[in-house]
This record gives C-alpha cells, structure tokens and sequence, in this order.
C-alpha cells in the first residue's frame, strides 16, 4: 500500500488505547526487516530516517527507498524525518516524499522553538502530510543532560505550533542500552491533563518493557522511537556472521544473515505496542 501519514497511525492509536512504533533506520537491511516484521504482526511501522541515517545516505534516496518498501508492504508504512533541524531539511525530505516531519527545536528558547516548529508544520500540512514537535531538551546516555518538559508549555506549544503530535521529556533518554530506568508518569499524567494531541517517547530502548506496554494501553503515548535495542541485534547478528568464517568477503552473503534476528528483535518490540486485546 502506498505510504501514510503520521496523523494517518496516530490518531487510530489515540483512540484504540495503542502505540505505533517508530523504528530508527540506518540502512536497507533494517528497513526491510522493519517491515516484514510489522507484517507478520500485522501492526503499522514508522520508518524514521535520523541524522546519523541522513549522514550516509542522502534523502532523496530514502525516500524512494521507504517508498517502495511501502508499496510492496501489506500494513501502513509511515516516511518520518527524525530530529529535523532547519527548515531546509525538512523542505528536503517533503520533496523526497517523507509524509512526516520532525522538527527538533528543543535546545531552543521556548519562544524561539514554537515559533520555527509552527513554521514547519504549517509547510507540512499545506502539503497534506504530518509533523511532530519537541517540548523539553532530551538528553543522550553518557552525554547531554535531559531537560524535562513543564506541563504549561507544553500546553502552549501544543496549541500554538498545531503540531501532530508532541515528542516530551519525561526521564527518557537517547542511546540508552539497559531498561534499568523509566519515565515520569506524575508527569506524563499532567501533560495529558492539559493537552489533547499524540504524545510521543524518543529514546525509548531505555523504558522497561512493562511501562511501555502500560502507557502504549493506557496513555496518549501514541509512538516509541526504538533505536538502540535493534541496532544491538543488529550488531550481534553481523559481528556472528563475519566471525563465522574469516574467508568470507561477500557483503551480501554476510548481510543477509542479520535479517531474521533483526526481524525476531523487531516482532517483540512491536508487541509491546498492541492493543490489550490482541496481545
């Protein structure tokens, strides 16, 4: 089926008591993997192209490369810009055919963050796609500190930018390799008091299991960003099969060996995400 937006999985998972996950992609072996294991659980995949992703491989190539993954799938697939940070970017992944933009202005003042991410979603939604937003700083494991998001301005910045869908700072971190911590739900529970938009959770390898299958049910936590575990499956596949045999060269051979435990990893991160019912 032909790509979809954001708004096009949020929205059902807001209202179903769900989330969807939105995988990070660095290359063509994930990608692939990513989607054949969202149809084999039968759930819709967000395909996010980061800055490390966008450092190899130029937009214009991911979005054909999304886009035909999503032609060929039998569930939603979303082309997501994560962690966007000028408007040049995102003009450039609209015109690749990304059908969502996230516009990262969280180092921002608060002033200065809402009035450039309005500006983004407005060029988002004139162009009948999606885009997500970013209220309170979220740090990295080993590095930049997390600012956590106040309720009032996230309010404000909800109303004020007419975003799709809200990314928050509420104890999550990026690049975290072990579930030994857990988000704010105190917190998490005051920004849905003031808010009404599809909450989002980067950094969400970090988040015990259990938590996430409780917020995805029970809160307008809507998307997890899953980076870090997958590429960890990743790594362990890859690291086996260039250490099964040293006399072998051939990229494709060894690649193709990453593909079913980047799929196993990829079916239980998505069932963490379903609804009650189904799980």
């Amino acid at each position: 089926m032909p790509l979809v937006t954001l708004s096009e999985v949020l929205q059902p998972a807001l209202r179903g008591n769900y989330a969807v996950a939105g995988l990070v992609t660095l290359g063509w072996e994930e990608m692939r993997a990513y989607v054949a294991a969202a149809e084999a659980e039968n759930t819709p995949v967000i395909l996010q192209a980061g800055p490390s992703c966008r450092a190899h491989t130029p937009l214009p190539i991911l979005g054909k490369m999304f886009c035909h993954l999503a032609e060929q799938a039998s569930v939603p697939v979303v082309a997501h810009l994560d962690h966007g940070y000028t408007f040049e970017e995102c003009q450039e992944a609209l015109d690749s055919g990304f059908t969502s933009l996230m516009f990262d202005g969280s180092r921002k003042p608060l002033a200065q963050n809402i009035e450039e991410t309005a500006r983004i979603a407005e060029l988002a939604h004139d162009a009948g796609i999606s885009c997500e937003g970013e209220i309170g700083f979220v740090g990295y494991s080993g590095g930049e500190t997390s600012a956590g998001t106040d309720p009032a301005e996230a309010a404000r910045f909800a109303r004020e930018t007419s975003v799709d869908a809200m990314a928050i700072s509420v104890g999550n971190v990026h690049l975290q390799q072990d579930k030994e911590g857990g988000l704010d739900e105190p917190r998490i529970r005051a920004i849905e008091a003031v808010t009404e938009i599809p909450l989002v959770i980067h950094g969400g390898s970090g988040v015990p299991i259990a938590q996430r299958i409780a917020l995805s049910q029970g809160s307008s936590i809507c998307k997890f960003n899953i980076g870090t575990e997958l590429r960890m499956a990743f790594g362990t596949s890859l690291r086996a099969a260039v250490n099964s045999d040293a006399d072998r060269f051939d990229r494709v051979s060894i690649l193709k060996e990453t593909h079913d435990p980047v799929v196993d990893a990829t079916r239980r991160v998505l069932r963490n995400f379903k609804p009650a019912e189904t799980v």
